[in-house]
């Protein structure tokens, strides 16, 4: 028995068994399940993230005074990331999230 006879005889006995164990109802409930899952897909969070434009609409918190306590760029600024003591703004930061 060659390699291309066993090939056949095992993919016949393979779909054998599986048209034994599935009904054609089922293998319907099954795509239909697949299709309305891939349609709802991107509905979440994940799929909506990764295809927004990815721009921040924050404005700069600034008052346009060199110096101003308020300037995040500064490194006199107030606000710090946790009890570490690194500036936001200096590390890697912004104002709300830390680096």
């Amino acid at each position: 028995m060659n390699l291309l006879e066993k090939l056949n005889k095992f993919t016949e006995g393979a779909s054998r068994e599986i048209a034994r164990r599935s009904s054609r109802r089922g293998f319907i409930g099954m795509l239909g399940t697949a299709l309305a899952g891939s349609a709802m897909l991107p509905l979440l969070p994940v799929a909506r993230a990764s295809s927004s434009g990815g721009g921040s609409d924050v404005p700069a918190q600034t008052t346009g005074i060199p110096g101003d306590p308020g300037d995040p760029s500064s490194c006199d600024y107030w606000r710090y990331c946790g009890i570490d003591g690194f500036l936001c703004s200096c590390c890697g930061g912004t104002a709300n999230a830390c680096p």
